[in-house]
Parts: structure tokens; C-alpha cells; sequence
């Protein structure tokens, strides 16, 4: 299976400086110029054409032929998998150091009023190749190396059977399209990447904003990160030639102040668990004007987290304490909610000499009226555990049948799981386990587990 990997730009350093000098002395490119070198520029107006060849030292030439239309003029590569051979494409803004003219970038993404782009291609109906936008973003305004914050990568189309980088993980409808969305982590960087479905050879002014503020909902991308290029071009495995663009143009303003409006304040703030050393959270999704990007959780008036989802767990806290939470919502352009109104909670008072647990619950087997579930009873303390005990409610109208490697008692839908008596004591950092059978009906939700030591 071919998949896309970040590409690597050994060269971009060593090669800054004379491209920067090129731009001070060079002649604006004209007609039919052509580079063969596998790093070789050709510039475009306020754009840079790039042959970006990375990972193969295989016979590649580009040819420019005015405005911003260029194509792989040569190439025929034949790599089997792994990471593309090369990346031919055309950007605005600062790559690696190397910087076009009015570019409107870098920007901030809580400053960014509008990002819009159009791209016109030609596709050959043979090869291993995708379509795609390489957009970068860095938590200052430019560097020279590796950008350490997001890479979106915007997928028009592909052949081959080629696949982004890391996993398919849901599906957008950011622009008014249909996105598969699939994420991975490299090293220093996140990779998120929109699949058009079905694919396209050009687009007309497609909403880059829209994608944006989706990646920045998701999780993806800093909105206090800069985006700093956008690149259009071809990751190529087999073949290659005869690729091209025909016409490419992208625009950056910045307006993050034409957005003022906050989103809603987030309503129905409820402990839905806790441990010893944890409470979970969860709320009703606050909505904006434009979109949420995320919730801020105070813990006793201090923020303790920045989940982008209506949920959060607040760890590390100390067995029997008492603790006041509020979550305020924010959106890409850096408004923020008032908080909500508060919810207290008090942790579990755990075994003495700094005793904790946790416990985590998974379905091992499910069929129609029944199912089968596990349970990790973890020690979270510094000491040894004499013995524990776990409850729940069903949300549902489950009913246990037998369990084993614990002691079961319930009253009414609440559950209570004890220890058996040869695995109360968990080392500090250790875990034991039970496990049951129980009847249901309709749902079957995952419980919300408490776990106490004794």
C-alpha cells in the first residue's frame, strides 16, 4: 500500500540563500523555462514553482509556461510503497525559510479572516500519484527547518491506490464538500488530511478557512499557530509525467477581528465520575457564529484544560479533596464564553499513606441479549493496596449474571464490585482485573466507574 509521508527537505537550508539572492537578482520567469534539478525553483509572479524531488535521484524536469501553469515535463518513476518519490508544486508564503513576495503570510490563525484558493489540474489516467494541497502552520511566524506545528494536507484527487498518512478517523463536511478526514503524529509535528470525496480535478474558490477552523476543532491545529505557506502540487510514486496545473492562486486576509461574537456559554456542567485522584466532566456543546473551537476548564478558578470536545477528565488531584469546576467555551478567532455555572465534586478518600485506583471498563464479547465486560482495577497511589471497591449505575437495563476474580452486590441498577480475597493488594503502578456476564435489552452503554481503595 503506497502511503504519504512528510517529506524531508535536506537541501532547504543550504539552498535558502541562493534562492534569496535569485529573488533580488533574477528576471521575472518567462515562457517555456524549464528546471530538471531536483531542487530546482522557477519563479511565478508572487509564486514559487518547486520540484521538491526528495526521495529519489531519478530523471525529473518541470517546465513553466507563464502565469502560474507548469508541468511534470519528465518523469517516470516506479516506487512500490512507502513514501513518494517527489513533491513538484507551486506555493505562496515561507517555506523553509524561502519567502515569496505579498504572500499575506505568515498569519495568525486566530487573526485569519478569509483563505480561499483555486486550482486547476491536469490528470493522467495512469501512475500512483495524489492531487493534493501541503499547508503548513509553525508556532512562530516563519522558521527555516521543520515546521513544529500542523501539516493539513488537502486531497483533490489520487490514483493508484495511495493513502494519506497515518488513519481515517471521521469525515467533514468543512466548504460545503465531503471530506474522509484521517490524522497521524510525526515526531514534532501533527498531519491531519481532508480526502475529497468524490475527487476532482480542479477547484474554485474553495473556503481554506473552513477546513481550517475544522482542523482546528478537531484538535489538530493551534489557532495561536501561524500559517505560514500553502503548496500545491503532486506527490508521485509511478510515473508522473504529463501532471500539471493549469492556473493556481490563493488569497490570505487577515480579519480575526470581524469575528467578535463569543460563542454560547457551555450549559449543564456535570461530574460524571471520579476517583480518588480524578473527576470526570461533561457539558452540553456551547455553539458560535462560525464554529467552536474548543472549552477552557478552571479548576477553583484555574485553567487545568483545553479539551476540544464536550468531555474532560481532571487528574492527579489528591484522594478527598473538594473542587469547584466552570468551563467557558472559545472559537478560532479567540472569542471567549463567560463560564458556566459551577459543579463541585469531592474525590474518593482513598487508602491511607497516598492509596488511589482507577478503573477502566471493556466490552471483550456483545451479541443480542447479552454481553461479556472487563474490568483494569489500576493503583494510582504510592503504596500498596490492601483492597478495592468499584461502582457504577447502569445506564440501561443491564443485569449482571456471574462475575469472577471479584464480589458483586447491587441494589436496584447501581453495582458494587469488591475485591476477592486473593487479589486486593496492587503494588503502586500495578493492576488485577474482574470480569462478568450480564443480560440487556436495547442500549447497551458503557457504564461511569468509581473506584475506591479500602
Amino acid at each position: 500500500m503506497f502511503r504519504a509521508f512528510p517529506r524531508l527537505r535536506v537541501f532547504a537550508v543550504a539552498l535558502a540563500a541562493a534562492v534569496g539572492a535569485a529573488f533580488a537578482i533574477a528576471p521575472a520567469a518567462h515562457a517555456d523555462t524549464t528546471t530538471c534539478s531536483g531542487t530546482g525553483t522557477i519563479p511565478a509572479g508572487d509564486y514559487l514553482i518547486q520540484a521538491n524531488e526528495w526521495n529519489s535521484t531519478d530523471r525529473q524536469c518541470l517546465t513553466y509556461t507563464g502565469g502560474t501553469a507548469w508541468s511534470v515535463s519528465t518523469a517516470n518513476f516506479n516506487l512500490s510503497g512507502g513514501a513518494p518519490a517527489t513533491y513538484p508544486s507551486i506555493y505562496k508564503g515561507c517555506h523553509w525559510g524561502m519567502c515569496t513576495a505579498n504572500s499575506g503570510m505568515p498569519i495568525q490563525v486566530s487573526k485569519l479572516g478569509s483563505a480561499t484558493t483555486s486550482w486547476s489540474t491536469v490528470q493522467p489516467a495512469s501512475g500512483a500519484y495524489d492531487v493534493a494541497y501541503d499547508i503548513w502552520f509553525n508556532s512562530a511566524p516563519t522558521t527555516t527547518g521543520q515546521p513544529d506545528g500542523t501539516e493539513v494536507m488537502i486531497w483533490l484527487n489520487s490514483r493508484g491506490g495511495v493513502q494519506p498518512f497515518g488513519s481515517r478517523t471521521g469525515t467533514s463536511g468543512a466548504a460545503g464538500m465531503n471530506w474522509a478526514v484521517w490524522t497521524g503524529q510525526q515526531t514534532s509535528w501533527k498531519i491531519i488530511s481532508y480526502v475529497l470525496d468524490p475527487g476532482a480535478t480542479s477547484v474554485t474558490n474553495l473556503d481554506l478557512k473552513s477546513l481550517i477552523n475544522d482542523a482546528v476543532a478537531r484538535g489538530s491545529i493551534n489557532p495561536s499557530h501561524y500559517l505560514i505557506d500553502v503548496e500545491a502540487g503532486f506527490e508521485i510514486w509511478q510515473g508522473g509525467q504529463g501532471l500539471a496545473t493549469n492556473s493556481f492562486s490563493v488569497t490570505t486576509t487577515a480579519g480575526g477581528s470581524g469575528d467578535t461574537t463569543a460563542p454560547s456559554v457551555p450549559a449543564n456542567l456535570a461530574a460524571t465520575g471520579v476517583t480518588s485522584s480524578s473527576v470526570s466532566l461533561s457539558w452540553s456543546p456551547a455553539t458560535d457564529n462560525v464554529g467552536v473551537a474548543g472549552y477552557r476548564v478552571y479548576r477553583d478558578g484555574v485553567q487545568v484544560g483545553t479539551p476540544t470536545g464536550a468531555t474532560f477528565t481532571d487528574t492527579g488531584l489528591s484522594a478527598a479533596s473538594r473542587h469547584t469546576y466552570t468551563v467557558a467555551a472559545y472559537d478560532a478567532a479567540g472569542n471567549v464564553s463567560a463560564q458556566s455555572a459551577g459543579v463541585t465534586a469531592t474525590t474518593s478518600p482513598g487508602g491511607g499513606g497516598g492509596g488511589g485506583c482507577t478503573a477502566t471498563y471493556a466490552v471483550t464479547n456483545q451479541w443480542s441479549t447479552g454481553f461479556t465486560a472487563n474490568v483494569t482495577v489500576a493503583n494510582t497511589g504510592t503504596t500498596a493496596t490492601t483492597g478495592w471497591k468499584v461502582t457504577w449505575t447502569w445506564g440501561g437495563n443491564q443485569q449482571i449474571a456471574s462475575v469472577w476474580n471479584g464480589v458483586e452486590s447491587r441494589s436496584g441498577q447501581s453495582e458494587t464490585v469488591t475485591n476477592a480475597g486473593y487479589n486486593g493488594a496492587i503494588a503502586p503502578g500495578g493492576n488485577t482485573s474482574f470480569g462478568f456476564q450480564a443480560g440487556y435489552s436495547g442500549a447497551n452503554p458503557p457504564p461511569t466507574l468509581t473506584c475506591t481503595t479500602i
